[in-house]
Parts: C-alpha cells; sequence; structure tokens
C-alpha cells in the first residue's frame, strides 16, 4: 500500500508540475491561445480549469502525503533508534582491554617464573 500511494504521490506532483509551467504568471499561458470567443473553452474557462486543477493536485499531494505517513513501513523489533544503539554499545567497554593490569604502586605484579633459557 505504501508503494502505490507513493505512486499516486509522484503521478500527481508531475501532473501538478505540467500544470504551473502551462500556466502564465499573468493568468494568460495556455488560453491565451484561444483568443476567438466561438473557441469549445474560452479564455476565462480554460484559465478557470487551470486554476482548479492546480489547487485539486496540491491538495491531493498534500492530503496523499498525510495518508502515507500510516502506512510507512516500520521494524517491530527496535525499540530504540540505532545511533543510540551504538552509543550504548560503545559506552560498555571493559576496562582490562583498555588499560592491562600493571598492578598498583604499593603491590606491583610479581614477575612471572619462566623456565631459563638454555
Amino acid at each position: 500500500m505504501y508503494v502505490f500511494i507513493s505512486v499516486l504521490i509522484l503521478i500527481a506532483a508531475i501532473l501538478l508540475i505540467l500544470i504551473v509551467l502551462i500556466q502564465n504568471s499573468n493568468g494568460g499561458g495556455l488560453a491565451s491561445g484561444f483568443s476567438s470567443s466561438n473557441q469549445i473553452m474560452g479564455v476565462r474557462k480554460t484559465t478557470d480549469f487551470l486554476e482548479k486543477a492546480t489547487w485539486g493536485l496540491a491538495g491531493t499531494v498534500i492530503a496523499l502525503s498525510i495518508i502515507i505517513t500510516a502506512f510507512i513501513p516500520r521494524n517491530t523489533q527496535t525499540n530504540q533508534s540505532e545511533i543510540r544503539q551504538q552509543i550504548n554499545d560503545a559506552t560498555r567497554v571493559d576496562p582490562n582491554t583498555i588499560a592491562p593490569n600493571f598492578g598498583t604502586a604499593q603491590q606491583p605484579i610479581a614477575p612471572s617464573e619462566e623456565a631459563p633459557a638454555e
């Protein structure tokens, strides 16, 4: 369902881009090509259609974007973020791996007794 809604958002966004590019900033755009009054879609009707299509597609993109949040695939196994997990793993360090036991000044480590080399 997530992929289906994503594809719908993509199609609506592409159509919205195309309709906005067709429009002229002064309200003419595609409508300026229909200058005669006996056309099926006159200047005013084309402008109204493009404006309504723009608002409709913008509303569709917004509505689908809100709806898609319910279908975002979530990983139910992890209950915390990966960054927090890495921080927790980094803080769990064995102190003996950082600094080996050299003893203390009062009680140094006794040297190990090895057999002398012959």
